[in-house]
């Protein structure tokens, strides 16, 4: 998946095409792993934006991409253009992953990509996307859908998240949290999440979570409990389900599930210990709980995870002491 072609054409938006050149044709200098070859494809010079785009080749150069990325539409009243339409379906006929961030999910749909398949896309725009592509099961409430061969984000910084998930699954978490800390962003949001919550993040000063997020992933190694985080925020159980729906989307269980997976990941990424010490690192208590909960959540066992990444260079040794990987939040 190392080969990864932007699709350009007239009328995209400029943020979602800058930051998937930001993500994939930008290495961090602490990473010291073989990063994508980035191409951005179009017919001719593309008006992105306010700006003019000079491509690096033609569109058919998608077909011999291991990842197309087809950024956001800013008019989804038209359908999208017909050359980009068939150089998007020419790519995954031949393989290709491809991934629409916003609005591209028209694209996708277009090229009869999402037939029969859950996506998303900009929450303002799924009623559309539903209406005019019936066959695609559109799903408004999630940031993003992996599909495995083909991947849909909702908008702007669901886009980002999106392009951090691919980064972890061709890379492995440590080496996407470095990434995420170069553009000072958070390492990881689940693709379940909701798109629209009335409080994104925590105020820095005041909030009840403000503290409590830090304070509960500095000690996952210990046996927290929603009571114990429902205490340290002085707030009531109930009242602390309400403000963490209110910034994840999610319970404080599920959050704090989710959270000690990923530090899972990262240890057997970057350590040799065993999944018994793990899983006390993580908060599991036993190997056996880790990998009920590492199964279900990755879809593979510890081992086998390890097994893939370790694969691949290892990640200890690919980002350099100076710039040790995020932790994740």
């Amino acid at each position: 998946m190392r080969s990864v072609a932007v699709a350009a054409t007239d009328g995209m938006l400029h943020f979602e095409l800058a930051l998937a050149c930001e993500v994939f044709g930008s290495p961090p200098d602490a990473v010291r792993v073989p990063w994508y070859d980035l191409s951005v494809c179009g017919t001719r010079p593309v008006r992105v934006g306010r700006f003019l785009v000079e491509p690096d080749d033609g569109l058919d150069r998608l077909a011999r991409a291991g990842t197309v990325i087809v950024p956001a539409l800013a008019d989804v009243d038209d359908d999208p253009p017909a050359d980009l339409v068939e150089a998007v379906r020419a790519a995954h006929e031949a393989g290709a992953r491809v991934v629409s961030l916003c609005t591209g999910a028209f694209v996708l749909a277009a090229a009869g990509l999402l037939d029969g398949l859950r996506a998303t896309t900009h929450w303002a725009h799924t009623g559309e996307l539903a209406a005019r592509y019936p066959r695609v099961t559109v799903d408004p409430d999630v940031l993003y859908v992996d599909n495995g061969r083909v991947l849909t984000s909702a908008g702007k910084a669901a886009a980002m998240d999106l392009c951090l998930h691919l980064v972890r699954l061709d890379h492995g978490s440590a080496i996407a949290n470095v990434v995420a800390r170069r553009l000072v962003v958070p390492p990881h949001r689940e693709g379940g999440q909701a798109q629209f919550v009335s409080t994104p993040v925590p105020e820095p000063d005041g909030h009840p979570l403000g503290e409590l997020l830090p304070w509960v992933m500095a000690r996952l190694d210990q046996p927290l409990t929603v009571e114990d985080l429902a205490r340290r925020a002085n707030l009531s159980s109930r009242h602390l389900a309400r403000q963490f729906h209110a910034v994840t989307g999610t319970t404080p269980l599920r959050w704090l599930l989710a959270q000690r997976i990923r530090r899972a990941q990262e240890l057997l990424e970057t350590t040799d210990d065993g999944v018994d010490a793990i899983a006390a690192a993580a908060g599991m208590g036993t190997a056996t709980t880790l990998r009920r909960h590492f199964q279900r959540a990755i879809g593979v066992p510890p081992d086998t995870y390890r097994r893939t990444f370790r694969a691949r260079p290892r990640s200890d040794r690919a980002i350099s002491h100076h710039a040790p990987a995020a932790p994740a939040r």
